[in-house]
């Protein structure tokens, strides 16, 4: 009977504390702060991912660099 008596009171014990950190501790803040991740777009040429904003474009197609986009898209692409 000891033994489940001390049992009983660690439990109490650590739910009082868990408790009172749950209380004092600030609430979270909802992440407002971070924009909305920019569109991407793939490259025609080579493939790679890219923000739009960076992006060249050419008859509805992306490009990475000015270099692919004088290249055009490869084979597969067309």
């Amino acid at each position: 009977m000891g033994l489940f008596r001390l049992l009983f009171w660690i439990a109490i014990i650590a739910a009082a504390i868990w408790f009172w950190r749950r209380l004092t501790r600030p609430a979270p803040r909802p992440d407002t702060d971070h924009a909305s991740p920019a569109p991407m777009v793939r490259c025609a040429h080579c493939g790679v991912y890219l923000p739009r904003e960076h992006a060249l474009s050419k008859a509805n197609r992306w490009y990475c660099s000015q270099a692919h986009l004088e290249q055009g898209p490869t084979a597969g692409e067309r």
